[in-house]
């Protein structure tokens, strides 16, 4: 395979929501470029991008696929985002490794709350973007309508460089008001034909061509004069202009078409080469800027073959064939196959197995890849998504990924105990391919946790583990880790003492107790004078004390925040050991726990909750009925960012909440903050479930 130049090379991310017919214009540009024979479908689940069964089962998108191909001089690497709510880490991801973006939005559906949410992490990007819309054929569609919902819910300019030829199921194929010149063509066959536009079209044309003209002109000053003076630009002018207005992100070409019918295909494939940049033009806008990982300098680099070697990893895949392959993107330099290089970001060496050029499963050894291209590097030990890897000589981390964080947790146990670490190394293994789960053994609880971002994502993650590590699971709302402290000093002895045949057991502490401020956890103190108690025991009531710890008196939960002091005590020469101080040290603590008004502590977490601004109002008011402190709330566009304290134990199933209360078009993430006290009436109801639950065990 022929090594692309830097410069016909372009990485653009295909992004929309589900339902809009990505899947279907990937098949239509591979089968229009000749990458692939005939074009597959979603509804027969023999597309390029959708090969997961949980992808074909479910018709939708799960993980980022790529597609490399070429196209008359250009190499192609697209990248297929998913468009579902559930799986848009997978379209950051793909986002990170694109230097820019075809959005593709259905006649028939306009803009939904996917679409809204990818598009705020295009504008934090700074990528360009190219628009389709799509599904033309269908009834009662049109583009204009259409334009207008986007300009209108995104913001942005769109400038239209094609125009329908035809409409709904008479759909034939479109003009490039650009050339002048239709273009028709049919899933049939891949050869498109050029057509002279119809004469009907002549004043629709003339129109749209005018405003495209003015749309570009205002790109540059030169344009503008050259327009005012003579009323018309050239044909290099108008694309010039384009490509200017396309990437300073002043505008948005937009092209029409139908994937299912491969109608408007080789006009966006010439588009998507001509005004979306290359590597080394991204780079002049946005630069490849990194830190040395042990002076914390800024480096940059530069995308030539030249350069040190640098690359961004974006995607984990463990494939039942070709073993774990990492997608990365190269930055810098050139990455050659089977060769050593270094990861920063987790400070090995590794040494690289075999390189491929990626087609949704099938993959291509190529011996090398150079600057701004991608690949799949094969059994890499290591290195995760996220990382960087780089010449060892020549150090650079580029800044780490920022993905949603998973809101919604289920504690999993498995059907078969037996299958216990097959659950631990499957769901370990399902998290190296997807950076947005979260799985965690809770040492509190004692559960499996396993979060993720949206009960979609929770219901294929369990899907994939039945189907590629053969375990079956039962779930259930995660325990709450609630905790116990205390309010005041107390004081109580701890005497245990027990006659044998033998030696007897002797061990006899006093101890007093403290509250410490929130989030100070334990402190244990020895204030023995005299050789009340000798010096060799001390640690063994210690030991006594942090055991009796791990189960309060209220619920039998943890205790936290308090001081600890042996201040008196007596021993026996021959009857006294570290067991019978450390029984002692438990039982002096537990004494003293009952006088020191013991209270119940529930984890409190930071909540950021983003909803369209008419829904704020609901958002809050529902908020404070789970006992929520609003922190404050600050206008983002057409969204409001709420910032709140709110009780785990209120939020385990807010997922579906928000959902309802924003028509799905709110998000959250939380983080834990501190730990505070369970309102009286609350507690005690949770003390008592908690032994209702210990008798139901112990019965």
């Amino acid at each position: 395979m022929k090594e692309p130049r830097a410069d016909r090379i372009r990485n653009i991310a295909v992004v929309s929501y589900t339902g809009a017919g990505k899947t279907s214009l990937l098949e239509a540009l591979l089968y229009t470029a000749g990458a692939i024979p005939a074009m597959g479908s979603v509804l027969s689940g023999n597309t390029v991008s959708d090969f997961e069964p949980e992808e074909i089962h479910r018709r939708i998108s799960i993980s980022l696929s790529v597609a490399h191909f070429d196209w008359k001089d250009t190499t192609f690497n697209l990248v297929d985002a998913p468009g579902a709510l559930s799986f848009l880490g997978e379209a950051e991801l793909a986002l990170r490794a694109a230097d820019g973006v075809l959005i593709v939005v259905g006649a028939s559906s306009g803009v939904k709350t996917e679409l809204e949410k990818t598009w705020s992490t295009i504008q934090e990007l700074g990528l360009p973007c190219v628009m389709l819309i799509n599904e033309l054929d269908k009834e009662r569609t049109t583009v204009g309508p259409v334009l207008e919902e986007c300009e209108h819910a995104l913001g942005l300019k769109g400038l239209p460089v094609t125009m329908p030829i035809g409409a709904e199921s008479q759909l034939e194929g479109v003009v490039d008001l650009v050339e002048g010149v239709g273009y028709k063509s049919t899933k049939e066959s891949n050869k498109v034909q050029r057509v002279s536009p119809p004469a009907e079209l002549e004043g629709a044309l003339a129109e749209a061509k005018k405003k495209l003209v003015e749309g570009v002109a205002d790109t540059e000053d030169r344009l503008v004069e050259k327009y005012l003076a003579e009323g018309d630009l050239t044909v290099e002018e108008i694309r010039s202009g384009l490509k200017v207005g396309t990437q300073s992100k002043a505008l948005v070409p937009v092209l029409c078409g139908s994937a299912v019918r491969n109608i408007g295909t080789a006009v966006l494939l010439d588009a998507l080469a001509a005004y979306l940049p290359s590597p080394a033009e991204a780079a002049t806008r946005r630069p490849l800027v990194g830190t040395h990982p042990g002076t914390g300098e800024s480096a940059t680099r530069v995308p030539t073959p030249s350069e040190p070697l640098s690359a961004s990893v974006f995607k984990t895949i463990i494939d039942p064939f070709m073993g774990r392959l990492t997608y990365v993107r190269v930055l810098s330099g050139t990455l050659e196959a089977d060769s050593a290089f270094y990861n920063p970001t987790r400070s090995v060496k590794e040494k690289g197995g075999h390189l491929f050029s990626i087609l949704g499963k099938k993959y291509t050894q190529v011996p090398k890849v150079s600057a701004g291209d991608i690949c799949a590097i094969g059994k890499l030990k290591d290195t995760q998504t996220g990382d960087t890897i780089t010449d060892e000589h020549h150090l650079v981390v580029y800044p780490p990924l920022r993905l949603p964080k998973p809101v919604l947790s289920f504690a999993i146990e498995p059907k078969s105990k037996v299958d216990v670490e097959k659950v631990s190394l499957g769901l370990h293994k399902l998290v190296e391919e997807d950076a947005t789960l979260e799985f965690v053994r809770n040492r509190e609880t004692k559960e499996m946790v396993l979060s993720g971002t949206g009960q979609l994502h929770v219901d294929v993650t369990f899907e994939k583990l039945r189907r590629k590590y053969g375990v079956e699971v039962n779930v259930h709302t995660p325990k709450v880790p609630y905790k116990e402290t205390i309010r005041k000093m107390a004081q109580a002895q701890g005497k245990h003492k027990k006659q044998t045949g033998g030696h007897g057991q002797y061990g006899d502490c006093w101890l007093q107790i403290d509250p410490l401020p929130r989030a100070q956890g334990f402190r244990f103190e020895n204030k023995i004078v005299g050789g009340a108690i000798p010096r060799n025991f001390i640690p063994a009531v210690e030991k006594g004390v942090v055991e009796a710890m791990q189960g309060g008196i209220l619920g039998g939960f943890p205790v936290v925040d308090l001081r600890v002091a042996v201040f008196d005590g007596s021993y026996h020469t021959v009857d006294s050991s570290e067991m019978a101080f450390k029984i002692a040290g438990s039982m002096g603590f537990k004494k003293a726990l009952e006088s020191a008004h013991p209270v119940l502590l529930e984890p409190i977490m930071t909540v950021e909750i983003t909803a369209p601004d008419d829904c704020v109002g609901a958002v809050i008011g529902d908020l404070n009925s789970r006992r929520g402190r609003i922190n404050g709330v600050v206008s983002k566009g057409h969204t409001q960012v709420i910032n709140a304290a709110v009780p785990l134990a209120e939020m385990l199933k807010y997922a579906s909440t928000l959902n309802s209360i924003t028509g799905g078009r709110g998000t959250y993430g939380m983080e834990f903050s501190t730990y505070e006290e369970v309102p009286r009436e609350l507690a005690t109801r949770i003390i008592d479930e908690q032994k209702a639950a210990k008798q139901a065990v112990a019965s």
